[in-house]
């Protein structure tokens, strides 16, 4: 019989403030608008016989604190939408849908994330790839599975769940 435990982090302060659009089913693109977003994480794994816990609960603040501070207040762009094309000069990223120009931003205030949309699933699924990232860098390899919750507004969320290895 195998057995494992789940730690959950949620705080006030792992939220980002960000605008974007997304690009609907045919030639259909949403218009610019913004979110608070919230997002929570939990990781699931043995218990460590050392210091009697899964994973200390520190880490995973610092590294999704991390992550919801690269993209607060910023326009997110997702890098891998066919649907869109970006062309950066002069500190500006100009945006075209389907070759027509749709939006200039200043470069400083652009997230430019390896996603195909920027819908709250795409950023839970962004955010899990880059805390396991962190995570299997810094040596923490036992975990069994990881949970990303990313919630757009009061009630409306998307969650990313993600097997892991473990050891």
């Amino acid at each position: 019989m195998s057995s494992s435990f789940r730690v959950q982090v949620s705080k006030d302060y792992l939220v980002f403030s960000s605008a974007h659009f997304i690009t609907f089913k045919g030639h259909q693109c949403e218009s610019l608008h913004g979110h608070n977003y919230r997002v929570g994480i939990s990781v699931e794994g043995a218990v460590d016989a050392e210091t009697m816990f899964v994973l200390d609960f520190s880490i995973l603040k610092r590294l999704l604190r991390r992550l919801v501070d690269e993209i607060d207040h910023k326009v997110i762009l997702p890098t891998r939408n066919p649907k869109l094309a970006y062309e950066e000069s002069d500190g500006r990223v100009a945006v075209s849908y389907f070759g027509a120009p749709a939006y200039v931003f200043p470069k400083r205030d652009c997230a430019m994330l390896p996603i195909q949309n920027s819908t709250a699933e795409m950023l839970a699924e962004y955010l899990a790839d880059q805390v396991r990232e962190s995570l299997e860098r810094d040596g923490y390899t036992h975990l069994t599975g990881m949970e990303i919750e990313v919630e757009e507004s009061f009630g409306q969320s998307a969650t990313y769940r993600l097997a892991l290895a473990g050891d």
